[in-house]
C-alpha cells in the first residue's frame, strides 16, 4: 500500500536512507528541510518543501493543506520540539512517528537484552534526558488527545559517512600513522551498531501499521561486537594494524566534561538488544549488514576523496594527552 509520508529531515544519516527505502517500496515521500545535504542529497523522486522545522509559521506555509499518512521527525530533540509537532499535525496525520534514541533506557542497565518495557533513565547526558521527557510528552498527548504517536529508538546507526567514533576520521588518521588510539574502559564490553539500511527497513515496515500507534520500537542490529573487534575491524579495513590503549571513562570524562558526559551515558556499558517487538509487527525484520561490510564502505568513501578525511586538531590533541597521561609506564 502506498502512503503519502513525510519526513521532516530527510537529508541526515538515519533520514536520507529511510527517504531512500520509503522510496523503493512505493511510498509518496516529502521531505521538510531548509536545504541539500551535499553528502547526502534529496533522493530522486522525493519532493522537497523547503522551510526552517523551528518556525511554525514558515512549516505551516510550506505544507498548506497537505496532510499525511504518516510524519517522521529526523530533528525534534527537546519537548518543545516535540508539542509543536503535537499541535500542528493533530488531525492531519494518522501517524507521527518520533525519533527517540536508545541512550535513553536505563543505564546502565540492570539486565540485557534490553526490551522497549527497559526503564527510561539516563543521569549522565543531557541528550538522554531531553529525549525521554520528549518520549512524556507524546505519551501524555496518546493517552489524553489519541494522538497517533509511535516511538523509535535507533542505537548507534551509521552510513559510509561516519566513522562510529568520537573523533571521527581522526582515529582511522592516527592509526594509519602507526599511533596508539584511545579505547574507553577495558574494550569488552558488548555495543551495537547498525547500518543505515537495515534500521530503515525496520522504520519504513512501521509506517501505517495501526497496531505500531501508541507504542515504542528499538530497532538495531542483531550483532554486539566489544569496542576492541569495532577498533580492530576499522584498523584492517584501513589497511593497518590497531594500536589500542584502554583509558576509563572516567579519565576520559575529565579530559573532556562533554565528550565524557556522552561516553558514561552511552557507550561505557553493554547494550544489547531484543528484536522481537518489531519483528512482530515488520515480519521478516533481519539485520543483513554486518560491521564487517558496513566499516569498508566507511573506508572506501573516505579514501575516495582526501577532503572527506578530515583530522579534528582538538581531538587530535586530547587523544594525544590521553595518551600520555595513561600509557602504563616501564617498571
Amino acid at each position: 500500500m502506498s502512503l503519502r509520508v513525510l519526513f521532516i529531515g530527510g537529508t541526515g544519516i538515519i533520514s536520507s536512507a529511510c527517504a531512500e527505502r520509503a522510496l523503493r517500496d512505493g511510498h509518496d515521500v516529502h521531505l521538510l528541510n531548509r536545504g541539500e545535504s551535499v553528502a547526502r542529497p534529496a533522493p530522486a523522486g522525493a519532493r522537497v518543501l523547503r522551510a526552517d522545522v523551528r518556525d511554525p509559521e514558515a512549516v505551516n506555509e510550506a505544507l498548506g493543506r497537505m496532510e499525511f499518512e504518516a510524519v517522521v521527525n529526523f530533528v525534534a530533540f527537546t519537548p518543545g520540539h516535540v508539542q509543536q509537532d503535537v499541535d500542528l499535525f493533530a488531525g492531519r496525520t494518522g501517524q507521527y512517528v518520533f525519533i527517540s534514541s536508545a541512550s535513553a533506557y536505563q543505564t546502565p542497565p540492570s539486565h540485557v537484552p534490553v526490551v522497549e518495557s527497559t526503564p527510561l533513565r539516563n543521569p549522565f547526558w543531557e541528550y538522554s534526558r531531553q529525549k525521554i521527557a520528549s518520549e512524556d510528552v507524546l505519551v501524555s498527548a496518546y493517552r489524553e488527545r489519541g494522538f497517533p504517536m509511535t516511538i523509535v529508538r535507533p542505537s548507534h546507526t551509521y552510513d559510509k559517512t561516519m566513522v562510529p567514533f568520537d573523533g571521527g576520521w581522526t582515529v582511522v588518521d592516527r592509526m594509519r600513522r602507526g599511533l596508539e588510539v584511545v579505547v574507553p574502559g577495558d574494550g569488552t564490553s558488548l555495543w551495537t551498531i547498525t547500518h543505515t539500511s537495515d534500521f530503515a527497513a525496520g522504520l519504513v515496515g512501521l509506517l501505517g501499521a495501526t497496531s505500531a500507534l501508541g507504542e515504542a520500537f528499538h530497532i538495531t542490529s542483531h550483532e554486539a561486537l566489544t569496542w576492541n573487534q569495532i577498533y580492530e575491524q576499522v584498523a584492517s579495513a584501513a589497511g593497518v594494524q590497531a594500536r589500542l590503549l584502554h583509558v576509563t571513562s572516567d579519565a576520559i570524562a575529565a579530559g573532556d566534561p562533554d565528550l565524557g558526559a556522552a561516553m558514561l551515558g552511552d557507550k561505557s556499558h553493554s547494550m544489547v538488544f531484543d528484536n522481537s517487538k518489531i519483528r512482530s509487527v515488520v515480519p521478516g525484520f533481519a539485520a543483513h549488514v554486518p560491521f564487517s561490510q558496513g566499516v569498508r564502505e566507511i573506508v572506501a568513501w573516505h579514501d575516495a576523496d582526501p577532503a572527506r578525511r578530515v583530522v579534528d586538531q582538538r581531538m587530535d590533541a586530547l587523544f594525544d594527552a590521553l595518551i600520555s597521561t595513561y600509557r602504563p609506564r616501564a617498571l
